[in-house]
Parts: C-alpha cells; structure tokens; sequence
C-alpha cells in the first residue's frame, strides 16, 4: 500500500515579500538574492550636494535629531530668506518710485524759486 505514495519532500515555511508565511517546497524555492553592497563615499566632495551637510554632520558625531532638522528646516530657511529678500525689493522699489513722484510733483507745482534751485542743482 505504501507504493501508491508520492515519495516524502522536504517542506520548510517561507516569509513571502507581504509578510506572510507559507510551505514551500525547498527544491522550488527562487535563488536567496544578495543585498547589494553599499557604496562608501570616501571624499565628501564625491558626495551628492544636497547631502554633504549630512554627511559632516554625521561624521563629526552629531546625533540623527541635528541631521534631521538640518534636513527640515534647510530648505525651510531658504525658502524664508527669499521671501524677506523679495519684501525688501520691494520695499526699495516702492520707495523710488515715491521719491520720483515726489520730486516731480515739487518741481512741476512750485514757483520760479524750486525751479531755479533745482537748475543750480543740476549744473553741480
């Protein structure tokens, strides 16, 4: 009776990608892939631009919590200064245009005095 039987395989329980368990048969199983080695950058300037800051930061000892906010608040500083620099821009352009109006406003309403001062002012 016992030759009707398929012959005994060796089963073991695998963790599929998903995270689950099941029974496979050992001799049906894909290859074990190796994880790729990571790449040491030896010279910070053979670093990426954007992560150099990290990289000295972590090399000279600071904890993941400075290289995290260095990572968070760096664009967030950048993006800050622009937006005062654009205002003051702004502000300067602002204060031109009304010292032009103003100029041209006193010369074209005052009397034979502004305009005589302002051609001696001119001739200097």
């Amino acid at each position: 009776m016992d030759q009707h039987l398929p012959a005994p395989r060796a089963v073991t329980v695998v963790q599929l990608p998903d995270g689950t368990y099941t029974y496979a048969d050992a001799a049906h199983l894909p290859a074990q892939q190796q994880a790729a080695p990571q790449q040491i950058v030896q010279h910070i300037h053979q670093a990426p631009p954007d992560r150099t800051v990290q990289r000295i930061a972590l090399g000279s000892g600071v904890g993941a919590g400075a290289v995290a906010a260095g990572v968070y608040f760096g664009p967030l500083l950048v993006g800050v200064l622009t937006a005062i620099a654009a205002n003051l821009a702004l502000l300067a352009f602002l204060a031109v245009a009304m010292v032009w109006g103003v100029t041209t406003l006193v010369k074209s309403t005052g009397g034979t005095t502004t305009k005589a001062a302002s051609k001696s002012l001119r001739r200097r």
